[in-house]
């Protein structure tokens, strides 16, 4: 039975591993992979109280009108599709498909249809991001922190993510700048208080004490895209310099890659350093085992 749950680990990292190289990154072929190589007998009804949140889920806020045209749909025709979780320690944490879930539960329905699988806390992060950026209509600010996300796990450049996700640079660079935004000012964007692009010009300026002023101000005043681009014209307000992230090495990606391969999990090499990544203490003491480090 281990060995079979060993196989079973080992062709989704496989399928996962070769998504998130892959030259385009498409959520759809995660789960059709993850659907169509699971038996039926292994999709199980799980109850909805037992669920969680997957702690990675950019999302923050949910389309009711959407939730309540989809709980419809399922109390006419069930849910469509299993979803997918991982077992945690008071229950499962939803991988994907929470709006599926959230659904559910408006429709007055006790439990769902579920596929639950193993994944790395690296895997569980990557396949939300994925999930939300291509399927559902994101918040500004939940797409700039999903392509943060993103950038730092797959350790790419903006060009890269640019190239995976079909989108231009500028786009990438656009969505970045908004999470230069004071918190209270990245809450009005997230809310739908001030548009993308009242942010994109806000995102421009330097003095958080002046942004939230002029976030305000579009509020109480109503102000448009293009009167708010008059007034930061304005020599009174300071402007910032994008400061550009240096260019990562490749020098030592074998290596990273190696590492990786061995442990099981990310290893980063920049400045003559060494940085691998764990999860928990147990993970930490797996890690150790295998590197062959005897700690008291």
């Amino acid at each position: 039975m281990k060995e079979e749950n060993n196989n079973k680990r080992r062709a989704l990292g496989m399928g996962l591993e070769q998504l998130f190289n892959s030259e385009m990154l498409d959520f759809d072929q995660v789960e059709e992979k993850i659907v169509k190589e699971t038996p039926k007998d292994e999709i199980v009804e799980i109850p909805l109280n037992e669920l969680m949140s997957n702690p990675y889920q950019p999302r923050k806020v949910f389309d009711e009108e959407a939730l309540r045209e989809l709980s419809l749909s399922i109390k006419e025709h069930g849910v469509f599709q299993p979803i997918i979780v991982k077992k945690s320690i008071k229950g499962y944490n939803i991988i994907a498909g929470e709006r599926r879930a959230k659904a559910s539960e408006l429709a007055g329905l006790t439990k769902i249809p579920a596929i639950i699988r193993d994944f790395t806390d690296d895997e569980m992060m990557q396949v939300a991001l994925l999930e939300n950026l291509q399927r559902e209509d994101l918040s500004a600010i939940e797409e700039a922190k999903a392509y943060k996300s993103i950038i730092e796990s797959l350790r790419l450049t903006q060009d890269e993510l640019a190239k995976k996700l079909g989108k231009s640079r500028s786009h990438i660079t656009n969505m970045l700048g908004l999470l230069r935004l004071p918190l209270s000012v990245q809450d009005m964007v997230l809310y739908g208080k001030i548009s993308m692009g009242h942010a994109r010009v806000l995102s421009k300026l330097e003095s958080h004490d002046q942004i939230e002023e002029l976030a305000n101000k579009i509020v109480s005043e109503n102000l448009s895209v293009r009167e708010l681009e008059n007034l930061t014209e304005s020599n009174t307000f300071v402007r910032s310099t994008p400061v550009s992230k240096p260019k990562k090495s490749k020098e030592y990606k074998y290596v990273e890659d190696a590492m990786k391969e061995k442990l099981g999990t990310k290893v980063s090499i920049a400045g003559n350093k060494i940085k691998i990544s764990f999860a928990t203490k147990e993970d930490l003491n797996r890690i150790l085992e295998i590197l062959n480090i005897e700690v008291e």
